[in-house]
């Protein structure tokens, strides 16, 4: 293979690493946003089952109230029809202890169902906690993780600089400026393989001399329609095959 189309291969491969790294750091920030909204969805959950549940407590406080103020209304009631003169005051005061006693059934129903549903928000409040402590351990794992991926990648950096200017220093003035030119030009891809007869970027079809030329790669040859210097990878040669005839018995 040509040396200079060689280095630019190997010059593709780090620039394309690098901007793989870079976009990767880049990236960054929006993933710790996402972790984050994460961990708020899960702490909004708990927040309204909490809540919820309070609201429920208070609710059962106020008809508990109301209980209480309708049974000293029945002790009263009950304490006239002892003091009643005549039969018309009588069931006047027994319409009354019936009807206390109504709404205090009533109160008691409504109570009974405050409290099953408070079992259900109790427990709702429970799971919320524990979705939340569960997704607080996985988040502080991503973090940890992704912390140690940045590392890598910042070192990756590093090293595909150190490699890249050396590859740089063996490369012909002419191949560099041509690299460089396409690499602008065609959004950090300046180096591309051909195969069957077509870039593999652009897709358009090249001219059979030119894609011959490709198919030794001993020169520097740019796609007529992106620009791109091509070159072409062999075709891996099939495994051979490891039977073995049997002998004749």
């Amino acid at each position: 293979m040509n040396a200079d189309l060689e280095r630019l291969i190997a010059l593709q491969k780090l620039v394309s690493a690098a901007h793989d790294a870079e976009r990767r750091l880049a990236d960054e920030p929006e993933r710790q946003k996402a972790l984050e909204g994460r961990l708020e969805t899960a702490r909004r959950r708990l927040a309204t089952d909490k809540e919820r549940l309070a609201e429920n407590q208070n609710a059962r406080r106020a008809v508990e109230k109301d209980v209480a103020m309708h049974q000293g209304r029945l002790s009263k009631f009950r304490e006239q029809a002892m003091a009643v003169k005549t039969n018309q005051e009588y069931h006047a005061v027994q319409k009354e202890i019936g009807f206390a006693q109504g709404e205090i059934k009533t109160i008691e129903d409504k109570i009974l169902e405050l409290m099953v549903e408070a079992d259900d928000l109790t427990a709702a409040v429970k799971r919320a906690e524990a979705e939340l402590a569960s997704e607080q351990k996985t988040v502080e794992a991503e973090r940890r993780a992704m912390a140690t991926e940045l590392e890598a990648m910042k070192s990756s950096l590093e090293r595909i600089a150190a490699e890249r200017a050396e590859v740089v220093r063996a490369l012909s003035a002419k191949a560099l400026a041509i690299f460089e030119l396409v690499l602008r030009r065609r959004n950090g891809v300046a180096v591309a393989p051909a195969r069957d007869g077509i870039c593999t970027v652009c897709h358009v079809r090249l001219r059979p001399q030119v894609f011959n030329t490709i198919l030794r790669n001993d020169q520097i040859i740019q796609c007529d329609s992106c620009q791109r210097i091509l070159y072409h990878v062999p075709a891996a040669a099939p495994a051979a095959s490891s039977s073995v005839p049997q002998s004749a018995q």
